[in-house]
């Protein structure tokens, strides 16, 4: 993740990632992902690299289909 864009964005992002990553008991694809980086990099750079993918993600999500028009009608 850069530091362009919306630092309160940045920083939700992050504390997702920290959650999925230290909080959630249950084991699923995004977390053993992330764990994975973290053996080789550090927990610092997984949560980065979540916190990255759930940012696509949501970009992916919003930019099509019904949820881009519920998004549009929300933030206008």
């Amino acid at each position: 993740m850069t530091k362009q864009g919306d630092g309160t964005v940045r920083k939700l992002l992050y504390e997702a990632a920290n959650s999925i990553l230290t909080r959630s008991r249950e084991t699923f694809a995004l977390k053993t992902w992330a764990m994975n980086i973290a053996k080789g990099h550090g927990l610092k750079e997984a949560r980065v690299a979540l916190a990255r993918r759930l940012a696509v993600i949501m970009h992916a999500l919003l930019g099509s289909g019904p949820i881009k028009l519920l998004a549009a009608a929300w933030l206008s």
